[in-house]
């Protein structure tokens, strides 16, 4: 069974500013609105900011003495992108309870902190930047961190090596930048258990090539940034169990897909040509969408 997936509110908190003129952002890390300046760009760019009641969309807007700071539906994840994972775990029944995960493009800990949240028994984080996981993340026993890692160089031997864990992933989890998902599959399937549940994210702008502003808004460039995945996963012995809508944008405003991959043979191209034309059409008409 599969739900609609929906980002929780919060309740509305609010501080005044009291020092000198500086950008948003800083206001409300300084204030306690947001654990850090990244958190609080992740919040301006989620329109969850309002300064003396007007929604801003800049991080670098700036706050004059006396503004009231005022943030909506905020939580305790550290990062926004916590909510995409929790929508996919969800849309596609997936449960994390003692399993051995592999979290791809881990930066501050979104999805590893959601995999820790529904008892995963370790988490691998894995990174190829330096110094992004948050430190309650980083300090979790269960997680295993590795830095400046190119995931798609990765095999189980490596992975291995790298995090001590002599044991293939039985989840494998990704939300990946600046790289086609199709050049990272091959190492996945490398890395994955027999019996593994995928939940990745699919982000066309990293794969239709590029477009004006960065924002692919075409639903037919949708449609192709989905099947590319969706051939590339094939030829690496991958199946398709299901697709959705990420519930929230990406940071440029981007709309970006969810999928779900298990070992087995080709799905049927015309069965999910459908189902990939209804999703991208959902997504055009509403900009939301449920699971296919």
């Amino acid at each position: 069974m599969v739900h609609d997936s929906v980002v929780p509110e919060a309740a509305r908190a609010e501080r005044r500013w009291a020092g000198v003129p500086t950008r948003a952002d800083r206001a409300l890390a300084e204030v306690g609105l947001a654990r850090s300046r990244s958190h609080a760009s992740e919040l301006i760019a989620s329109s969850r900011v309002q300064v003396d009641g007007v929604v801003v969309t800049k991080a670098g807007v700036k706050v004059h003495e006396g503004a009231l700071l005022e943030v909506t539906g905020g939580d305790d994840y550290v990062s926004r992108g916590a909510h995409k994972l929790v929508a996919a775990l969800d849309s596609f029944n997936i449960n994390p309870a003692g399993r051995l995960a592999l979290d791809l493009g881990a930066s501050t800990g979104g999805f590893t902190q959601v995999l820790l949240e529904r008892n995963a028994r370790k988490v691998l984080a894995v990174d190829v930047g330096h110094d992004q996981l948050a430190d309650q993340i980083r300090a979790d026993s269960r997680v295993r961190v590795v830095e400046g890692c190119n995931a798609r160089n990765l095999d189980s031997e490596e992975l291995s090596r790298l995090t001590d864990v002599n044991e293939a992933p039985s989840l494998v989890v990704a939300d990946l930048s600046f790289i086609s998902l199709t050049l990272v599959l091959p190492a996945i399937s490398r890395c994955a258990s027999t019996d593994a549940d995928l939940a990745l994210l699919i982000k066309p702008q990293f794969e239709v090539g590029r477009v004006r502003g960065g924002v692919v808004t075409d639903p037919a460039q949708w449609r192709e940034a989905i099947h590319k995945v969706l051939d590339a996963a094939s030829q690496c012995g991958l199946e398709p169990w299901g697709l959705a809508l990420s519930p929230i944008a990406g940071s440029e405003g981007n709309r970006e897909f969810l999928v779900h991959f298990v070992r087995g043979e080709t799905a049927d191209p015309r069965e999910w040509e459908e189902r990939v034309r209804e999703l991208c059409a959902r997504a055009a008409a509403k900009g939301e969408g449920s699971p296919v």
